[in-house]
C-alpha cells in the first residue's frame, strides 16, 4: 500500500477565478479550464508561493490521501470532498504537517488568510457562467465618479443582463473578458471586479449590476471597460466568491476599512442596509481612503447616506497645506469607538482595497486590541474563524 501523502488543493466553491495563483507558481503546477483552477499533484513542491498572493485563501486546502486526486477530478469539483479515512497514517505525515504549519505561518503574514462566511449571510450562486459559456449583458450607463482633471479616472459601469438569471450577492465578484487574444494566440482571462450593487440591482427590481472600475495605465480591461458605451455588449463571468459576505443579521454591526475601487462592496453593503432596514441597525462605519476628494469614489452619495446607518470617516493624504492623512491614522484618531467595536462579538470587519494599506491597518488593529487587553492576532483568528474577519486587497 502506498504511504499517505499530503496534496494541495484549491476550494472551487471559494475561489474567485483570478489566475493569480496560476500566474506565481513558479513550476507551473496550477493550471485551469472553462471551469477551475487546479494543483497538478505530481508538479506541486509544496514551495507554498501561492499561499500569500491569494487574496480569499481558496489556495489554503490540504487532503491527506492515498492516492492523489487527478487533474480530472478536481476539473469536475463544484465543493472540496471531505477528509476521508487513510490508513498507514505514519509520523512522516505528522513531520510534514509541523512543517506545513510553519510554512503557512509564514506565508500568511500580511495576507488575508483563510476565509469564512458569515453564518448569517445568505448562500451565494458561484461560478454559474465559466469562460466557456459566458453571459452577455448590455451596458446601461457608464458614468464617471471622479472630476475631470483628477488623479483617477474611476467608473461606475451598469450591466444590464435582462432576462438571463444572474443571482449576486453583496461581496461578490464577477469577470469581464476582454475581447481579443494575447500574444500566445490565447483568449484574454477575465479580470474580476467587486460588485458595488446590492442583490436587487443597481436599481431595484431589476436585472442588473453595477462595477467600480478604475483606469491603468495600458491596463488591458480596465481600458476597455472604461471606455464602454451605452448599448455595447459585454462577456461576463461568475459569480465568484463565497466568503466576503455581509451578515443577514440587521444588528451585525460593520467596520468597513477601504481604498479607491476597494469602496465597491461596502456600496452594495450600505445599500442593501439602506433599503432592507433602513436606520434600525447595528450601524455601520466606514474608514475611506483616498487622495483627495475629487478622487474618492462616490462621494457625493455617501455624504448623503444619514449618519445613524452609516459612520462616515473620509480620509485624505493629499490635500494642499496639509499633513497627509491615511486610514490606519484615522482609526488611531477614532480609537475608543473602534475599540468599542472589537470588543463586540458582533462586529464583522472588512478590508478592501491596496495591498500597501494592509500592513498600517493590521499595526493599528494590533494596538489598539492590546489597549483593550486583547492580543490582536488571537482575536483576528477567533474573528475570521467565526466569519467575522475578511480581507481582500490586490
Amino acid at each position: 500500500m502506498n504511504k499517505p501523502l499530503k496534496q494541495h488543493l484549491i476550494d472551487p466553491e471559494i475561489c474567485i477565478r483570478c489566475y493569480t495563483c496560476e500566474m506565481t507558481c513558479p513550476v507551473q503546477a496550477i493550471e485551469h479550464d472553462d471551469n477551475n483552477v487546479v494543483v497538478d499533484a505530481s508538479k506541486c513542491n509544496f514551495c507554498m508561493d501561492c499561499i500569500p498572493v491569494c487574496p480569499t485563501g481558496s489556495i489554503d486546502e490540504w487532503r491527506v490521501v492515498e492516492e492523489p486526486y487527478s487533474l480530472a477530478e478536481q476539473y469536475e469539483w463544484t465543493e472540496l470532498p471531505e477528509q476521508g479515512e487513510v490508513g498507514n497514517a505514519d509520523t512522516s505525515i505528522e513531520a510534514m504537517d509541523d512543517a506545513m504549519a510553519a510554512l503557512l505561518a509564514e506565508a500568511h503574514a500580511g495576507a488575508g488568510g483563510k476565509a469564512k462566511a458569515p453564518a448569517s449571510a445568505s448562500k451565494p450562486t458561484v461560478n454559474m457562467y465559466n469562460l466557456g459559456k459566458p453571459a452577455e449583458a448590455v451596458v446601461q450607463g457608464n458614468y464617471r465618479l471622479t472630476e475631470d482633471g483628477s488623479d483617477s479616472d474611476v467608473r461606475h459601469i451598469i450591466l444590464d443582463f435582462g432576462s438571463l438569471p444572474f443571482p449576486v450577492l453583496e461581496g461578490q465578484s464577477v469577470g469581464i473578458i476582454p475581447p481579443g487574444t494575447g500574444p500566445d494566440g490565447k483568449p484574454h482571462l477575465p479580470r474580476l471586479y467587486s460588485v458595488s450593487s446590492p442583490r436587487d440591482g443597481e436599481r431595484p427590481g431589476f436585472n442588473n449590476v453595477s462595477l467600480t472600475v478604475k483606469r491603468e495605465d495600458r491596463g488591458l480591461c480596465s481600458n476597455y471597460v472604461c471606455d464602454l458605451k451605452k448599448g455595447d455588449t459585454v462577456r461576463v463571468t461568475g459569480p465568484f466568491g463565497a466568503t466576503f459576505l455581509m451578515p443577514g443579521d440587521p444588528e451585525a454591526r460593520l467596520m468597513m476599512i477601504c481604498t479607491g475601487t476597494g469602496s465597491a462592496p461596502m456600496r452594495a453593503f450600505t445599500m442593501r442596509r439602506q433599503r432592507t432596514v433602513g436606520g434600525k441597525s447595528g450601524g455601520m462605519t466606514m474608514f475611506f481612503g483616498a487622495r483627495s476628494p475629487e478622487s474618492l469614489p462616490y462621494f457625493g452619495p455617501l455624504k448623503k447616506v444619514p449618519d445613524a446607518l452609516l459612520k462616515k470617516h473620509l480620509v485624505y493624504s493629499r490635500l494642499p497645506g496639509q499633513p497627509k492623512e491615511y486610514v490606519q491614522d484615522r482609526m488611531v484618531a477614532e480609537q475608543e469607538a473602534v475599540a468599542d467595536l472589537l470588543g463586540d462579538p458582533n462586529t464583522y470587519i472588512y478590508i478592501c482595497g491596496l495591498r500597501g494599506m494592509e500592513e498600517g491597518v493590521e499595526k493599528t488593529l494590533t494596538n489598539i486590541a492590546e489597549s483593550i487587553g486583547q492580543q490582536w492576532t488571537a482575536l483576528r483568528d477567533t474573528m475570521r474563524g467565526e466569519g467575522r474577519y475578511h480581507v481582500e486587497t490586490y
